[in-house]
């Protein structure tokens, strides 16, 4: 089969890549880019595992294909820290051991940092929804929403 090549951006930075017309976006970010972050954990777009910006819009990685991106803005967790200060979000979910495993975290991550550019003051019933397509076998979700809503407060300056 032949490659198709691909035109987009990445965490705010120019990329290119070639990718086969069959390749998921997922697979692309880990196998062609070494962007490792999102994880496939169903295949079927059910877990969130490998959730990613697509032109601001949360998505389900394992679902696109890489020929997809072409001339979209993509951001994955490995754009959220800047440089080696990291995002609130990430952080507080260590602060609030909201994270064990770690397979969801990355999916969880950019599923927050949407719903809180969205509603940058959520209810817990608000979070609880907002992250309904991130399933975690680990922490029970409780620990999860306090650091959601800890870093609620944070990025509002409350």
């Amino acid at each position: 089969m032949a490659g198709i090549h691909v035109t987009t951006t990445i965490n705010g930075d120019a990329v290119e890549f070639v990718c086969q017309p069959d390749e998921t976006l997922l697979d692309v970010l880990r196998n062609r880019l070494g962007l490792t972050g999102a994880k496939e954990g169903c295949g079927t777009g059910d877990c969130g595992a490998c959730s990613v910006m697509v032109d601001d819009r949360l998505t389900c990685s394992c679902l696109v294909l890489g020929a997809e991106a072409e001339g979209r803005a993509i951001e994955t967790v490995e754009g959220l820290a800047q440089g080696t200060e990291l995002h609130p979000l990430q952080r507080l979910f260590i602060e609030h051991a909201a994270l064990q495993c770690g397979i969801c975290t990355p999916g969880v991550l950019i599923a927050a940092k949407a719903l809180l550019e969205k509603n940058p003051d959520p209810s817990e019933e608000e979070i609880r929804f907002g992250l309904a397509g991130n399933l975690c076998r680990c922490t029970g979700y409780d620990k999860i929403v306090r650091a959601v809503q800890a870093a609620a407060r944070e990025m509002r300056g409350a």
